[in-house]
């Protein structure tokens, strides 16, 4: 077991509650996903943590795939699904690199609140651009915390880098800024098609990006 692995495994049982606090967030974020999502497609839930997304976009969509390296939020998630009776989740321990996914095998792939801790937020991208289907959308929501913040997550991201520096916490915790995803979003595979900014303590950056079909570049702010 990878020591990130452990991390969120440690982690997972109280994770719901340590995030009750940015749940204007993630209710926006969820709000703003459903506005582009389709019933005939399959989505790719990358970082699933405990389920609660998978779960709230199931009944808008074929099919999700749900993965986290962590086994205790998979079986966390399991439960929250078996309990509102969801039938169309697939939950499994997993990464987006696990060589069994097929290029090109999703229509959405989401990844919420997790390219601020992984070690290349760039090999996400670009693996995530070979799983998708031509002119599927690539959906992010990422704390920015190199932007405004609250005195109290200024300070809690403060102790969390001490912890990260002294090898107590085992993830990197990136100090983004919205004009650091724009970069990541924005290439010659990539179009940015939605973005906004929502601020409860902290800033959160939501991003819809989609395969490019043509060399056309649309951009438009979501309301």
């Amino acid at each position: 077991m990878s020591k990130s692995e452990e991390f969120w495994d440690k982690s997972a049982d109280g994770y719901d509650k340590t995030e009750e606090r940015f749940e204007h967030i993630h209710n926006r974020t969820r709000e703003n996903t459903k506005k582009h999502l389709k019933g005939t497609e399959i989505v790719l839930d990358y970082g699933c943590g405990t389920g609660t997304t998978a779960c709230e976009i199931a009944s808008s969509v074929k099919e999700v795939h749900a993965i986290d390296i962590s086994s205790r939020m998979i079986e966390i998630a399991k439960g929250k699904a078996a309990a509102r009776e969801i039938e169309n989740i697939h939950f499994a321990q997993g990464d987006i690199f696990d060589e069994g996914y097929e290029e090109e095998a999703f229509d959405v792939i989401l990844a919420f609140n997790m390219l601020h801790t992984v070690p290349d937020p760039q090999r996400v991208v670009h693996r995530a651009i070979e799983l998708l289907k031509p002119g599927g959308l690539f959906i992010s929501a990422t704390p920015c915390l190199g932007g405004r913040l609250s005195f109290l997550v200024g300070l809690q991201i403060l102790i969390m880098r001490v912890l990260l520096k002294v090898g107590v916490i085992p993830v990197p915790i990136r100090r983004l800024k919205t004009s650091d995803l724009d970069r990541l979003l924005s290439n010659e595979s990539l179009q940015i098609v939605a973005t906004e900014e929502v601020f409860r303590g902290a800033s959160s950056y939501f991003a819809v990006a989609r395969v490019a079909l043509n060399s056309d570049t649309v951009t438009d702010e979501v309301q």
